[in-house]
């Protein structure tokens, strides 16, 4: 009976795909000269190969909300529904090791300009980075003493040694501000207008597990979790909400710069994703779910708790990790997305508002606001999904709202990027 099924849905497949792409219509490579519209395909060759470690989350309805009476959402939210299109999700975290590139390539593009440009504290700041040469830097003793610009100060340095300064390592982030260009009263505007620069600091604060938790010894944690090759798996953490947007502007610039070498149709941008995709994505195609594996409890038929966070009052080490535990842990959901609830809490793109539910879009819903520094505590905060290590089991359903400052790190606050790719990426 089951072959059958799988029959007839390959019969039901082929016909809709007869029906969107009819035989015969396919656009020929070569336009006859006969005065008629045939249409020009762009010259860029068909994209990137499927995204490393990224998993599609197909598009699709959901009631976006509590799927269980919530006493603090009876005024502020109601459970309503929502279409999401279709997009691509890192299936982890980004993990240490994975945010370490990111960091990495700052300091090589920094040093770069130091031993073969004008330095990176002129004005002029056109220089381009030569990879090639950059491959050629061996951070030894004497170049390190070399790179001034980059190191901490003689009265900053512990023995004497001539370290790298983590607050000089400096990203500039630069895109379009597409949202302010589709304003009608913008229309016409150059586009100058709508270029943001902002130049970001990449390094983690690893002096977030300390900060985080007074009268409480975690000096180990603040040594070595970012440093230390057997963290290389687990989540990043100590990273603000400006800082993950920049990893997103970072990751979508070298990806950009491979398609275009390779004469390749540039893709969509890395981004945070909204709080609705978050959502949808977590509950891995359940609906009505409380948690990404479906039943409404934190253990499994044999007892085992089924993620990383705070059990009872504070049996921290019941779950298998006394804190963070490897981005890969646990069991993944229908999606195939990993530690959607607990491990850390994840950063959204969505700006948080309490009363947003009650008019939002049906269609892709988001609340975005680009806070400036000066502008009030309030207008900066942003969303956090998830649950975390430290928090109890209430914070780990799919739909439980939080919030986090966006210049803000937390010990327990990491993120993962999603992108939107062409339909032919899909399959």
């Amino acid at each position: 009976m089951k072959g059958y099924l799988i029959i007839i849905l390959a019969v039901l497949s082929l016909s809709l795909s007869s029906c969107l792409f009819p035989k015969g219509g396919k656009s020929k490579s070569a336009l006859p000269d006969d005065g008629q519209l045939h249409g020009v395909a762009p010259t860029a060759k068909q994209s990137m190969n499927r995204p490393i470690n990224m998993v599609y989350v197909q598009p699709g309805t959901f009631h976006l909300g509590p799927s269980d009476e919530d006493i603090s959402y009876n005024f502020t939210t109601k459970n309503r529904q929502v279409s999401i299109p279709g997009f691509w999700m890192d299936a982890t975290e980004i993990t240490n090791d994975q945010y370490r590139q990111f960091v990495k390539w700052t300091r090589d593009s920094l040093a770069f300009k130091i031993l073969f440009g004008q330095g990176i504290n002129k004005d002029d700041d056109t220089t381009a980075v030569d990879w090639k040469k950059v491959a050629t830097i061996k951070y030894d003793k004497n170049t390190v003493e070399k790179l001034n610009e980059l190191n901490l100060a003689p009265d900053n340095r512990l023995f004497g040694r001539a370290d790298i300064d983590p607050n000089k390592l400096v990203y500039k982030v630069e895109y379009l501000d597409l949202p302010a260009a589709a304003k009608r009263e913008n229309a016409g505007h150059p586009i100058k207008e709508f270029i943001v620069k902002r130049d970001q600091k990449v390094y983690p604060d690893t002096l977030v597990w300390m900060r985080d938790f007074s009268y409480s010894y975690n000096e180990p944690m603040t040594k070595s979790y970012y440093s230390h090759p057997s963290f290389g798996k687990y989540p990043v953490v100590g990273v603000t909400w400006k800082q993950a947007v920049a990893f997103c502007n970072w990751r979508t610039h070298i990806q950009n710069s491979y398609l275009e070498r390779k004469r390749m149709a540039v893709e969509g941008d890395y981004r945070l994703p909204s709080e609705a995709e978050w959502e949808y994505a977590a509950r891995g195609g359940r609906t009505n779910s409380m948690f990404p594996w479906g039943n409404p409890y934190i253990r499994n038929k044999k007892g085992c708790l089924l993620a990383n966070f705070k059990p009872g009052r504070g049996n921290y080490a019941e779950d298998g990790g006394f804190y963070t535990v490897r981005a890969d842990a646990y069991w993944a959901n229908d999606y195939g997305l990993y530690n959607m609830s607990g491990n850390v809490a994840e950063w959204t793109n969505s700006y948080f508002y309490e009363g947003a539910y009650n008019f939002i879009s049906d269609m892709s819903p988001d609340i975005r606001l680009d806070a400036k520094d000066s502008d009030p505590p309030r207008m900066k905060r942003k969303v956090v999904r998830g649950g975390s290590w430290k928090d109890v089991g209430y914070f780990l359903q799919v739909s439980t709202r939080n919030y986090e400052y966006q210049d803000t790190a937390k010990s327990y606050i990491g993120f993962r990027c999603v992108i939107d790719l062409a339909p032919k990426m899909r399959k």
